[in-house]
């Protein structure tokens, strides 16, 4: 049980500052870290949705957040080794990025089982009628022109993402059935495979978005590895974990929870049923015994 006061948490200290990135997984991931601190005893004050990416690792490094959740592939960019093998594996690329981090005066601490990363769904009757359910399928396909794909311009054109697909599985995606979208919102290209809209029939996603069954998506599995594994883990700053070191145990035993049906299930209580990530949060920590 995590809930109640700790005496080895001394009161009247300086708030914890939690805050996540401006997305539906960063809520709620966000909210289970400021609900569990809470019901350590600590004084919390939230910056929940502060921003993109790097204005929050930027508010980190600088000491005006304590602790947040972050990806442990996004290490590839903030090192600057996105083509480096180690981060297609979890265990590596939590390895590789708390090494790195420690120099920084940042903690990792244990991420989730579930891996939020770039993947393709393909609408539903199209999957069951054609038998596709992984990325080799997908790419037999592709080479039928069967396939029309929604997806942000990054995930087109960067190396990491679609070409590492390509290269992987051995095919070329036409750019001429191609819908390539400024932004990087899943819930737009997932929508659109899902209602065909301008001839779409697959989409880009992450691996924990909650409207995929909603939406009756298949999600086509990466047996090869193709991409870099986004598993999210509390990020903190050492001096405060120094100052309160029962925040480890605490949110380790939350997080090893969090496998991606338990983050697709709950990013959907939010996405689709339109409950607030605060919300969910509460709800999934009294039902896991832990909470506030």
């Amino acid at each position: 049980m995590l809930s109640g006061a700790n005496p080895s948490f001394a009161r009247g200290s300086r708030p914890i500052v939690v805050a996540s990135k401006s997305d539906t997984e960063g809520a709620l991931t966000g909210s289970l870290i400021a609900l569990i601190l809470e019901g350590l005893g600590l004084t919390v004050e939230r910056k929940l949705g502060l921003g993109p990416t790097l204005i929050v690792r930027s508010a980190l490094l600088a000491g005006e957040v304590d602790i947040y959740p972050e990806y442990t592939g996004n290490g590839a960019f903030f090192s600057g080794t996105d083509t480096d093998a180690v981060w297609k594996t979890g265990e590596g690329g939590y390895e590789r990025i708390r090494a790195l981090d420690a120099e920084r005066g940042l903690v990792w601490l244990k991420p989730a089982s579930a891996n939020n990363t770039w993947l393709i769904a393909v609408r539903g009757n199209l999957a069951r009628e054609r038998g596709l359910s992984s990325m080799a399928d997908f790419a037999s396909a592709v080479r039928e022109d069967l396939i029309t794909l929604a997806a942000s311009t990054e995930f087109v054109e960067s190396p990491a993402a679609l070409p590492s697909f390509e290269a992987a599985y051995g095919f070329t995606m036409p750019r001429n059935r191609i819908i390539s979208l400024p932004g990087g919102d899943t819930a737009v290209t997932a929508r659109a495979a899902a209602e065909g809209i301008s001839g779409v029939n697959a989409g880009m996603v992450y691996g924990t978005d909650g409207a995929l069954a909603a939406l009756d998506l298949a999600v086509m599995t990466d047996p090869k590895a193709a991409q870099i594994v986004y598993e999210v883990a509390p990020v903190i700053r050492a001096e405060t974990l120094t100052r309160h070191p029962g925040i480890r145990e605490a949110l380790d035993l939350v997080f090893a929870r969090l496998d991606a049906d338990t983050l697709r299930r709950l990013n959907a209580r939010i996405t689709v049923e339109g409950e607030t990530a605060d919300a969910v949060a509460r709800n999934y920590l009294a039902g896991a015994g832990a909470a506030p």
